[in-house]
């Protein structure tokens, strides 16, 4: 089998090229096509465990989820995940390699090429259509050496690309022209035309400007898709800005800098009956019923930051007036007595003073926990699903109070003697609404609902897919696709 292969890349980041591959998987689904999801190169700080225990960006899970699919390290053969501002953790085909600083990695980049065509080859074998999505924007002129990520990707394969940009942002006709302009001869050829995203307003005012750009460029504009305000899809990087909901349940998240899988938040966010802030400082923030303390892709750094920006008292206050407290996966070692990391794993080699709200201690080990699992929340016997990805082993009294039973007998996370604290390594425990209702129950919230956010992820699937038919012109599309795989050199 020789799949058919189309990339969507992108005039900027989050131009809405993972929203627009989500879409197009689903709509290639539904119309019965064997189509799978591919992203060569990721760099994003939420990530997800898949069946054959590796570890990939999101956004392909969700892309996977469109294609009726399991997630497979194939989709996302290497992943970047940001320690600090100059360094990242490589990991390639779903296990880590090294830790890399920006200019070593762009020297390692020669050996990232051959594993993306290697998980690339395997997918073609398997499916009638691979639907790629670049990263970020393909005229980045100091990332052109060896790039593996957008255009370097499509011509090693000799696949046709169609750029996205997002009129939302403004200056969409200069991204679209600029982007074209700075690259090659080559790839400007593989160009088959674009996709304007995010769009408000009357389409017959934005027509000459359409008119014009397919002058210009002798390419053709697919579509025009509108701005969705009820689209939900997980997001890969952007936070979500804070929420101002009168009356309801506040829920506080600090914003570390180094903040991992904030997509966690995700199913108390779409809770009309939750007010959910991420801050960055503690007097800035509405009064809280429940803090938690997110996942950190750098524990001991985020802790300092935590105390620097007076997270600590503020904590301690909210616990002495009633409070609650909940650390996910980074945040839960946060909670304990102390944090060693004798490896550098995560930085510098060394120990850090935890918060001591449970009583344990964590030290981080080479080798990486990477797993999905399924178990029962003692406090409710409601059913967990989930994942874990960390470093870090925790032991210690606070571990004879677990949170969760898991299916294969073992138990997972801790409770505080007075009730106020609890961890677990569990990421997605909010996603099954019979687990979240019992954790916001436990936290004080009585009568909330809570949210089924297995089918917001279908509706918005849908939804984007819904878009994709009504507002591109799928068969102009295929056409050219058709006319690319022949040689042959379409204009509008």
């Amino acid at each position: 089998m020789q799949a058919r292969t189309l990339m969507v890349q992108g005039t900027t980041s989050d131009a809405g090229k993972s929203a627009l591959v989500t879409g197009l998987c689903r709509y290639y689904k539904r119309q019965g096509d064997l189509v799978v999801p591919f992203k060569p190169q990721n760099m994003a700080l939420n990530s997800a465990v898949t069946p054959d225990g590796g570890e990939i960006g999101r956004a392909q899970v969700v892309q996977a989820k469109a294609c009726g699919l399991e997630p497979h390290t194939d989709m996302n053969p290497v992943l970047l995940k940001p320690n600090s501002d100059k360094t990242a953790q490589v990991i390639m085909q779903g296990k880590v390699i090294k830790n890399l600083g920006a200019k070593a990695y762009h020297a390692y980049k020669t050996q990232a090429v051959p594993v993306v065509l290697d998980s690339f080859r395997r997918l073609q074998e398997q499916y009638q259509r691979i639907i790629v999505e670049g990263a970020g924007s393909p005229a980045e002129i100091n990332l052109r050496q060896g790039d593996v990520a957008n255009m370097g990707f499509a011509e090693a394969v000799d696949c046709p690309v169609i750029l996205v940009a997002d009129i939302d942002r403004g200056g969409v006709f200069a991204h679209l022209v600029g982007t074209l302009e700075l690259l090659s001869q080559s790839e400007q050829q593989r160009v088959l035309g674009f996709v304007i995203n995010r769009f408000r307003g009357d389409i017959d005012i934005l027509q000459p400007g359409i008119d014009w750009l397919e002058k210009r460029t002798g390419k053709p504009v697919f579509g025009v898709l509108p701005y969705l305000h009820d689209l939900y899809l997980e997001s890969e990087d952007s936070v979500a800005v804070e929420q101002t909901k009168a009356g309801s349940f506040n829920i506080v998240v600090p914003r570390l800098p180094r903040m991992s899988n904030h997509t966690d938040f995700d199913a108390l966010r779409l809770n009309d009956a939750v007010n959910l802030q991420f801050c960055r400082q503690p007097d800035i923030a509405s009064p809280a019923d429940l803090i938690i303390l997110p996942g950190s892709k750098s524990v001991r750094d985020d802790l300092v930051w935590l105390r620097e920006y007076g997270w600590e008292p503020a904590l301690l206050k909210h616990l002495r007036y009633g409070g609650k407290v909940i650390g996910l996966c980074g945040g839960y070692q946060m909670l304990g007595k102390e944090i060693h990391d004798p490896l550098g794993i995560e930085g510098k080699p060394g120990s850090s003073l935890g918060l001591s709200l449970l009583g344990m201690h964590t030290t981080l080990l080479r080798e990486k926990q990477l797993k999905q699992v399924t178990g029962t929340l003692l406090m409710a016997d409601a059913t967990v699903q989930g994942y874990e990805i960390h470093s870090g082993q925790s032991e210690g009294e606070a571990l004879l109070s677990p949170l969760i039973k898991m299916d294969n007998g073992e138990f997972e996370g801790a409770i505080s003697n007075d009730q106020q604290v609890l961890g677990t390594y569990v990421h997605g425990v909010f996603d099954n609404p019979g687990v979240c209702a019992a954790l916001l129950n436990w936290a004080g919230a009585k009568k909330i609902r809570a949210v089924d956010f297995n089918a917001q992820c279908e509706q918005g699937i849908d939804l984007m897919a819904d878009t994709v038919e009504q507002y591109i012109d799928m068969s102009l599309l295929e056409q050219y696709c058709l006319d690319f795989s022949l040689g042959k050199k379409k204009t509008p």
